[in-house]
């Protein structure tokens, strides 16, 4: 007869070093508005699933990607300013 054995001592043994690190954490906050702008995007975008998209619908959208594309835009912008020597853009 076999003992039942529980893995929760395997599966978290490993607890500490799966933490994120704290310049994981900062590049998570630099994206932050990228990934909020994306979600608003989904959101638009599911509320039209169901039903043929207004023209309320769809302007509401086309803002969404707009602003999403721009959060992309300065999440970019603000990369390739930090990486140019003399803060030249």
């Amino acid at each position: 007869m076999s003992d039942i054995v529980t893995v929760q001592d395997a599966v978290t043994a490993f607890a500490d070093f799966m933490e994120p690190t704290d310049a994981e954490l900062d590049a998570i906050e630099q994206e932050m508005p990228v990934i909020l702008a994306d979600v608003d995007l989904l959101d638009a975008q599911i509320v039209t699933l169901d039903r043929t998209p207004t023209e309320l619908d769809a302007r509401r959208i086309r803002r969404a990607r707009r602003r999403a594309l721009a959060a992309r835009v300065a999440l970019l912008n603000q990369a390739a300013g930090a990486s140019l020597p003399g803060g030249a853009a």
